[in-house]
């Protein structure tokens, strides 16, 4: 396919026919993408449902099944940067299939995994699919340049693609959930990857190959640093985890992974194209975007694993949880996945009503109340039900309009770096959420006790405490934010 076909440089703002190809070319590539972010969804809801079996399948304790999510968001925080930047050199589309390339490994991985460490790897390499969505939006945001409505032609394409990836999430809940009993778990594990390899083949035949508009190469240097923050503050999590909070190491880990950021930070400063460019970072309509995505983290992705075990948790043994089996989970998910979807396919309405500023600060109190209401209403099936509503329309209002908006204050070489850090921030939240819930929910029973390998409830306490008061702390952040930033 020609370059030519799609450059938006050369036939946007020329008129009626440019204004006319631009709108045909991106209902196309908008059309194509939804059939990625199918995969994504389904990739995203296809586990949470089976997470208390998966954790039978491999002979673990429920609380260290959130170990494989803090893997996962640790890889991904320290890919998406690396692959964003490569996409913002070489173009977003190659880099789209790498990506793609190396979750479909990591899927056909967690199939035939025959341990907790090969699952882990396997969990972790999958992790690559996270920057899909970064790259979509940089896709759509070269292709609408010159109109005249960028940014807001790139935050309806992210309301329609966070829209087809909420309702994915339901169909890949519902089918883990009803094939889960009659079938086998290599089965039942195999079935994503072949969704990913058919996203594949989408992407290779759907999307036109346009040139990166970066010029320069990618910050070893930088990336080497980052890995040994994220490295020594995983590493003071898990010694947390083995040895306890009073454990003089772990604090000494953490603390020097908050020290090595100084040097990080002004290396970064030294160099001309830096992975991660801080003093984009710095502005001030970007970073409360970047805060934000890091605090949302913690409960879109930090809570999932948490929210499953405690559902499939039986109240007659251990005093708590919903006593559900895997189907009901799946039933969970999707009404908490229609109300994502509602929130980000109503987007363009409250940015509008709002103003783009002011729909990020009301989804963040969404997300803060429903998961405050979780900590006195857990008891019933209705009271989960509405929590996961509200926490929904809030979050699927935020998945949408995050990338869109640090791609709106980003200048024109960069939207691919910073869709990417909005994931990337994220990722690391939840990543950093998921070994602190990891903690909070470690098995406090002693050996034949019907509560052994159960959390305690204050560990679930715990987590809806976080994540409510982290989004909380978003919204405030989002206060600092420009009245005026994200329009055209």
């Amino acid at each position: 396919m020609s370059e030519k076909t799609a450059l938006p440089d050369e036939v946007a703002g020329t008129g009626t026919s440019g204004a006319a190809v631009v709108g045909t070319n991106l209902l196309r590539i908008v059309g194509f993408l939804v059939c990625v972010e199918i995969a994504s969804g389904i990739l995203q809801g296809y586990y949470t449902p089976i997470f208390s079996d998966i954790a039978t399948h491999l002979g673990i304790q429920d609380a260290d099944v959130n170990w494989f999510e803090a893997a996962q968001l640790i890889v991904s925080a320290l890919c998406v940067p690396l692959l964003a930047r490569l996409g913002d050199l070489i173009g977003h589309r190659k880099v789209l299939l790498i990506s793609t390339a190396i979750t479909a490994l990591g899927s056909r991985i967690l199939a035939f995994a025959p341990s907790f460490t090969t699952f882990l790897i396997g969990w972790a390499i999958q992790g690559a699919y996270v920057v899909w969505l970064p790259l979509e939006i940089a896709i759509i945001h070269r292709r609408t340049a010159n109109t005249g409505r960028q940014a807001l032609l790139t935050r309806r394409s992210a309301a329609v693609l966070v829209g087809a990836l909420e309702l994915s999430v339901i169909i890949g809940a519902l089918t883990s959930g009803a094939l889960v009993e009659a079938t086998s778990m290599t089965v039942l594990l195999m079935l994503p990857a072949i969704a990913v390899t058919i996203c594949f083949v989408v992407i290779w035949f759907g999307i036109e190959d346009l040139p990166g508009r970066a010029t320069g190469g990618i910050d070893w240097v930088g990336f080497i640093m980052i890995t040994g923050v994220l490295g020594v503050l995983m590493a003071g999590l898990i010694v947390i985890r083995l040895e306890g909070v009073g454990s003089v190491l772990a604090w000494l880990l953490i603390a020097g992974a908050l020290a090595l950021i100084v040097p990080f930070v002004k290396a970064e400063r030294r160099i001309s194209e830096p992975l991660i460019d801080v003093n984009l970072m710095a502005t001030r309509a970007q970073w409360p975007v970047q805060l934000t995505a890091f605090l949302f983290g913690m409960s879109v992705l930090g809570a999932q694993i948490p929210l499953s075990t405690f559902a499939r948790t039986d109240p007659d043994v251990v005093g708590y949880g919903l006593g559900a089996d895997a189907a009901f989970v799946s039933t969970l998910i999707g009404v908490y996945v229609v109300s994502l979807a509602i929130g980000a396919f109503t987007l363009p309405l409250t940015s509008r009503l709002l103003s783009a500023r002011g729909a990020l600060i009301a989804s963040s109190l969404l997300v803060a109340l429903g998961y405050a209401l979780w900590i006195p209403f857990h008891d019933t099936t209705t009271q989960a039900l509405i929590n996961m509503g509200v926490a929904g329309l809030g979050s699927g209002a935020l998945v949408a309009a995050l990338p869109a908006a640090a791609a709106a204050a980003a200048p024109a070489n960069r939207t691919g770096f910073a869709t990417g850090m909005t994931n990337a921030t994220k990722t690391v939240g939840g990543a950093i959420a998921s070994s602190i819930f990891a903690i909070a929910l470690a098995s406090t029973g002693s050996l034949g006790d019907p509560t052994e390998g159960h959390a305690p409830l204050s560990g679930y306490l715990t987590v809806w405490a976080v994540c409510s008061v982290a989004a909380l702390f978003a919204a405030f952040a989002l206060v600092a934010v420009p009245k005026s930033a994200f329009s055209d």
